[in-house]
């Protein structure tokens, strides 16, 4: 039995997914922001769709969205979207992307919905009621020892100017292998337990809220780079299956030599 806040964001999800599926390799035009990340005509009305969707069931409730801001962020509780995270894959007709619906209240994402509606995964969570994929419940490795953990990083630019490049290098090789499935994947990976360490940097909030969720409920440990919990303007992700985490923290921040 889910909620009616996590009812809305899977249905708001489902509606976001006949949005993308209709613009998905039909070529349209992007534009550059001022960040220099793309935006697409999809991003745009997906975003209005879910921003529709959860404001009529929840009007008092605030709205974060990475296309339309944020408003009304002092209110009881804050959804946060981004429409299409990977729009860079969307643009290049590689399925890795995602919808990402989080609701945040008293300082922290309490339910995440990751919809890939192409790849053909669904993942969602709430606290104290479980993580699950395409219905199925989910949880993390057991895996314990780096020498057997598999790594998977993201967006890593902040990280190679950083201290931290030199443990990720010490990560990599102790580590049983490595990866770079990025975006959604290697989360929804981590949380049904087939890789056990997640790194990433130069994020925000929205790209990430849905899925510290899932990971948590899961099973996992969600922080930022340096072990701290997450804000809204955390710039950085360090999610694992839980019994490396501490370890990883400390080579990341060059205190484990």
């Amino acid at each position: 039995m889910v909620s009616n806040e996590l009812q809305a964001a899977l249905d708001a999800a489902e509606a976001a997914a006949a949005v993308i599926r209709a613009h998905y390799g039909r070529g349209i035009g992007v534009r550059t922001k001022p960040d220099t990340s793309p935006v697409t005509e999809a991003d745009v009305l997906a975003e209005k769709t879910i921003r529709g969707i959860l404001s009529t069931r929840f009007p008092a409730f605030g709205f974060y969205g990475e296309e339309t801001g944020q408003h009304d962020m002092d209110a009881e509780a804050v959804w946060i979207v981004d429409p299409i995270d990977g729009t860079k894959c969307f643009v290049r007709e590689i399925p890795f992307f995602s919808t990402q619906i989080a609701l945040w209240r008293d300082g922290r994402p309490v339910l995440g919905v990751s919809s890939a509606p192409v790849y053909g995964e669904l993942a969602w969570a709430e606290e104290r009621s479980g993580a699950f994929l395409n219905g199925r419940p989910i949880r993390v490795s057991e895996i314990s020892e780096l020498s057997q953990a598999t790594v998977s990083t993201g967006n890593t630019k902040t990280i190679a100017r950083s201290q931290a490049w030199h443990g990720l290098g010490q990560l990599v090789d102790r580590a049983y292998s490595t990866r770079g499935y990025g975006d959604f994947v290697h989360y929804h990976l981590l949380a049904r337990g087939a890789l056990e360490v997640v790194i990433e940097s130069d994020l925000s909030i929205y790209d990430f809220a849905a899925l510290t969720v899932i990971i948590r409920e899961a099973g996992g440990t969600v922080t930022d780079l340096q072990g701290q919990a997450l804000r809204l303007d955390t710039k950085s992700v360090l999610a694992s299956n839980g019994p490396m985490h501490a370890e990883v923290c400390e080579m990341l921040s060059g205190a484990h030599s």
